[in-house]
């Protein structure tokens, strides 16, 4: 019988003639073997080396760990991650409240993992299987590979390689270390991994010593007791994350040391259209019929078309996590991928996204590369596109009308959150202006599901700087030319803007002037966030230290309940019910005179 998914039970190895397993993936989402889905690209990766995978999704960690034992010990390796989420972020609101529901477990149940799985599942299997040993990976892995702040805590954590007990942890995307673990491991060789890309792991001796060209980070008791300490890590950390050619990161913790070895250099488009065009289901588990699993029913038609992110925004844990280097998919990988969805029986002729981390991203880079090697920018687009940025979008445009032409597809639909400070940004190439300007005519006319959704974030410039954040005025430029080519078109489409309060730097007044401008610009406001700290971003290490680690400087965030729920008010202008309140809170802060032009 044909085994179409990776196995997750007994019965379906011994279906397969396995009576042992080379690697186990213990995950904390449900498996759906769709390439969106972490564990089931990096089971297939596996699986396309040659070795027997299976996948544990969602193991029970209450009762006698009887699914940590039931597959047994692999030959190679367990391999465990918390999800496509940091677990704390996916389990609670920035208030600390639990979310409406768990997108990544069936019909959004909150039992299916625990807190921190990347611990508590690591901890079991080495109950158990105390000489197997185990992998981390995934962002929650990879954002808490050294010390940092946990928000749900309120303190600054060490290495989850330390708590957890995982023999090593690979940061970013993690196709390409996964393969020289396994295959170091299998060759009878596992001290190589310790001088593999990629991988962090606890020692009580550097491999090799401390070279000259190592990065000395201040020992993690240092960070817990001086912010300035913690600042000055943050930085060094950022900075070498972006590099193509980065410096090895060693952390005194205890008794031992935290060495994080340098990250591959970018994948190559070949290599990621080979991840690509595995032979995923595009489909959950049988073992879920009839059960609804919320992520995968928002990406089930979607493509992804290009990895990394150059915004670097402050808050963003996904360029963090992926790099700012972009890596795209070939058209043909693409296309290929479109053709797939339009056989699942489901498919109704809408491809919901042709996106990554930022959708028009795709194709760009630095025009020089070896400046490209040189650069430690956390950004290329702040506080100005980079004059090295090749911005030329007539790729992107052609690949959105070929995708649009396959047989079966009867729209392409950009779900991603778009960059419009690209569109805006004026080259001195007029053949790369002239593609902004097709591109934006093209996306507004032919792509947008009725809603396009971008991100402003802030209508304040000094918090817009700190978030690493185009001019508002630019979004507002935008608008006019989303509206007139609408009108052009005869097309009634909404423009729907992101907007967060309490990000550090920004104020009361602050709140209340969003308030005031989007009235002006006619916006009842539905997608808005309260400020959560997520482990590794600058944001965070603002929010935590109360200083810029690139300036020294103290900023001013708010804290308290109190605080949060003075800013996030202002959101909600229109409503009766918050009308005394905010009110009394602009005579509170001084501001009566924004009372008129709220409620005049």
């Amino acid at each position: 019988m044909e085994q179409l998914w990776l196995p997750t039970t007994r019965k379906e190895c011994d279906r397969l003639g396995w009576d042992q397993l080379d690697v186990i993936l213990f995950s904390g989402d449900a498996y759906v073997d769709h390439p969106s889905f972490g564990t089931a690209v990096i089971g297939r990766v596996l699986e396309a080396h040659g070795l027997r995978v299976a996948i544990v999704p969602q193991p029970n960690w209450q009762d006698d760990l009887r699914d940590f034992k039931k597959l047994g010990r692999p030959t190679l390796f367990f391999g465990v991650t918390a999800g496509t989420m940091d677990s704390m972020v996916n389990k609670y609101t920035a208030g600390k409240r639990l979310r409406s529901e768990d997108a990544y477990t069936p019909d959004g149940r909150h039992s299916g993992r625990p807190e921190y799985p990347s611990i508590v599942y690591t901890q079991a299997l080495k109950k158990l299987f105390p000489d197997v040993p185990v992998v981390l990976g995934g962002i929650e892995a990879s954002m808490r590979r050294l010390t940092h702040y946990d928000y749900w805590q309120d303190s600054v954590r060490r290495s989850i390689l330390a708590d957890s007990g995982a023999d090593w942890l690979i940061y970013g995307m993690g196709e390409k270390p996964i393969v020289a673990i396994a295959d170091a491991i299998r060759d009878g060789h596992p001290e190589e991994i310790y001088t593999q890309p990629q991988i962090g792991f606890i020692c009580r001796e550097v491999p090799g010593g401390i070279r000259p060209d190592d990065i000395c980070l201040h020992p993690h008791e240092m960070c817990v007791k001086d912010r300035y300490a913690q600042a000055e890590n943050f930085k060094l950390i950022e900075e070498e994350s972006n590099k193509i050619k980065a410096a090895r990161l060693i952390q005194p913790s205890g008794q031992d040391f935290v060495v994080i070895n340098p990250p591959y250099e970018p994948m190559t488009t070949e290599e990621l259209d080979a991840v690509y065009d595995l032979p995923y289901t595009r489909l959950p588990h049988p073992r879920y019929n009839g059960k609804r699993i919320p992520a995968y029913e928002m990406i089930r038609h979607s493509v992804t078309i290009h990895r990394g992110c150059f915004g670097g925004c402050a808050f963003c844990t996904i360029s963090a996590h992926q790099g700012k280097q972009i890596t795209s998919r070939s058209r043909e990988s693409i296309l290929k991928e479109v053709e797939a969805i339009t056989r699942m029986e489901d498919f109704k002729g809408y491809v919901s996204d042709l996106g990554g981390p930022s959708a028009n991203m795709y194709g760009l880079g630095g025009r020089d590369k070896s400046l490209c090697l040189k650069c430690k920018r956390p950004t290329c687009l702040h506080p100005k596109v980079c004059p090295n940025l090749d911005t030329n979008l007539q790729p992107l445009t052609e690949l959105y009308r070929a995708a649009a032409k396959v047989p079966g597809v009867k729209k392409i639909c950009i779900g991603s959150g778009i960059r419009y400070d690209i569109l805006l940004h004026h080259s001195d190439d007029e053949g790369t202006n002239r593609s902004h300007r097709e591109y934006t005519r093209q996306l507004i006319a032919n792509h947008v599901s009725g809603r396009l959704k971008v991100a402003p974030e802030h209508t304040s410039e000094s918090v817009l700087s700190i978030m690493r954040k185009p001019s508002f005025h630019q979004f507002e430029e935008f608008k006019r030319e989303f509206d007139e080519t609408n009108r052009r078109c005869g097309l009634n489409q909404q423009l729907i803007p992101y907007f967060i309060s309490s990000h550090p730097g920004c104020t009361e007044q602050d709140m209340a002037e969003l308030a005031v401008i989007t009235k002006r610009l006619n916006f009842h406001l539905e997608q808005i966030q309260d400020f959560t700290p997520t482990p590794m971003t600058l944001s965070t290490e603002i929010f935590s230290t109360g200083i810029n680690p690139y300036t020294m400087k103290p900023v001013y965030t708010a804290r308290t309940p109190r605080e949060k729920l003075a800013q996030r008010q202002f959101f909600f202008w229109y409503e009766p019910a918050q009308r005394k309140a905010i009110i009394s809170e602009l005579r509170r802060i001084g501001r009566p005179d924004l009372i008129q032009k709220l409620f005049g």
